[in-house]
């Protein structure tokens, strides 16, 4: 007889560790508490080592990566598909900025875990871990290897790129998904201990209710240009695409939802040849559904903390990330991670405010995912539609 083996989602297991770890922060004795937090510190303290590795291993390979392809084609796409990043991280910006503060007591929330006095439940020991190069740094080599391997005959060092990205979604699936929930757990833990975690969950409710109304718009708008510009029924190509948008829900993964996307967007009448080209290129450098979500669970954040949020950081913020996230491995949380990097460095994110942003940002992970499939097909659309012309 086999046996039976339970496998539980990240999803689940990310919303078990928040919940235990309030109801722990009651009675835990302080000695443990401090044990979580060390190994929170250690976890910490790895992720700044490792984030600019994981910017450049997979950065890197996807801009030389972007070199095989369909010449004008190719770039036409990859145009839309970053015009579309940018600008559903626009949107997001201003929906924000215009809904946000009538729910957020801007300034008056937390003002950082990291600035509470916590000698009582201080780590037992620090391990120094400092990063090898820098977060932009490995985003200006990531452009220049990519950049030059796209425009050479270098194929030894594309493929030792493509080993090294290898390495890194090795490292991010077996090391740092697997220990998210108690990293989770141990911030949580932390939060009740020093009477926060109320505040904390009041604006998860908030910015999720947000962003799911944002991601409906965002969907609904990119379909009614898809219509315009092909003559279509932007509801019959958006219902068209539904299959792919649940499909997406349950995966949690764009690459693993390229059957059914390119099924339906074949149904909407793209042209096959053109979709089996698009689709699986969009589901690596299309991110609108996660770049939405990142915006706004930052500004929610700065908001609560009382850090500065205008338009000119967000900019800098928003262009940057669009190119961070290409190639954002195909597992929960996967672009996130490429963005850990520039929420410390451009945004100013302290370990707290990370940990925080990753708890909120996989709490709506499947959605993002989702928004980001089902948009990829009205992509396919405009690009079937051009490409005709021409």
């Amino acid at each position: 007889m086999k046996s039976l083996s339970l496998k539980i989602g990240l999803l689940p297991k990310i919303i078990i560790s928040i919940v235990l770890g309030i109801l722990f922060s009651y009675f835990l004795p302080m000695q443990l508490v401090r044990l979580f937090t060390t190994f929170n510190g250690l976890f910490s303290g790895f992720l700044d080592f490792i984030v600019p590795f994981v910017i450049l291993g997979l950065v890197a390979p996807g801009i030389a990566e972007l070199g095989k392809g369909a010449g004008k084609l190719l770039g036409l796409t990859v145009l839309i598909a970053y015009g579309s990043t940018v600008i559903a991280g626009y949107f997001s910006y201003f929906t924000c900025a215009l809904t946000f503060p009538t729910m957020i007591n801007v300034g008056t929330g937390i003002s950082s875990l990291n600035n509470v006095d916590d000698s009582m439940y201080a780590p037992f020991f620090t391990v120094d871990m400092p990063p090898v190069i820098t977060v932009m740094g490995a985003l200006i080599t990531a452009f220049v290897l990519g950049l030059g391997l796209a425009n050479i005959k270098g194929e030894y060092s594309k493929n030792m790129l493509i080993e090294f990205r290898e390495v890194i979604m090795k490292v991010i699936t077996s090391v740092i998904i697997p220990f998210l929930p108690l990293y989770i757990f141990g911030l949580f833990l932390k939060m009740g201990v020093v009477g926060q975690v109320f505040t904390i969950l009041g604006l998860f409710v908030k910015v999720i209710a947000v962003i799911f109304v944002v991601h409906v718009v965002w969907l609904v708008f990119q379909f009614l240009v898809a219509g315009i510009i092909t003559r279509k029924n932007p509801f019959v190509l958006l219902k068209n695409m539904l299959p792919a948008y649940f499909t997406a829900l349950g995966t949690q993964s764009s690459a693993a939802t390229i059957p059914v996307t390119l099924k339906q967007t074949i149904k909407n009448g793209v042209d096959p040849d053109l979709a089996g080209f698009v689709v699986p290129l969009c589901a690596t450098i299309h991110l609108s559904g996660s770049i939405l979500k990142i915006v706004a669970c930052a500004m929610a954040l700065m908001m609560l903390t009382g850090m500065e949020v205008n338009i000119e950081i967000f900019t800098g913020f928003i262009f940057t990330l669009g190119v961070t996230m290409i190639a954002a491995p195909g597992v929960p949380g996967g672009a996130i991670m490429a963005a850990l990097g520039l929420l410390s460095s451009m945004l100013g994110f302290d370990e707290a405010l990370l940990g925080m942003m990753i708890a909120l940002y996989i709490t709506m992970d499947s959605f993002g995912t989702a928004c980001n499939v089902t948009g990829d097909g009205a992509i396919a659309l405009v690009v079937d539609k051009i490409n005709k012309k021409k």
